[in-house]
């Protein structure tokens, strides 16, 4: 296994984007993000509680996801997020801003 990446260690505002990406195919509870994160990462991207529910909170409350509650895989109350119209425009301007960003990176890293 290579390098883990936690939350804090990315770059500002990536964790909100991972998270709207996520959603793009549907509902899923806060566990089944932290997750799909870290399948589809092959395991570096290892989020915690305490980074992704404060960033479904933010993503909330600017209107970029909506939640309600509903039973889990196991039977237990879960809360569900689904992305909102707005979460998918503001999922398109990120991807933007993160392209511009690690183009930028890779033009440093790559200067004679």
């Amino acid at each position: 296994m290579g390098e883990r990446s936690s939350p804090s260690e990315l770059l500002p505002g990536t964790l909100d984007l991972l998270i709207l990406r996520t959603l793009v195919p549907g509902r899923m509870h806060g566990y089944g993000i932290a997750q799909r994160l870290k399948d589809v990462s092959d395991e570096v991207l290892l989020v915690g509680e305490s980074s992704l529910y404060p960033a479904l909170q933010r993503l909330l409350l600017n209107g970029w996801v909506k939640a309600e509650w509903g039973a889990s895989e196991s039977n237990r109350r879960a809360r569900y997020y689904t992305l909102t119209a707005s979460g998918r425009k503001q999922l398109t301007i990120e991807r933007e801003q993160f392209s511009r960003m690690i183009t930028a990176i890779h033009k440093v890293l790559e200067m004679a």
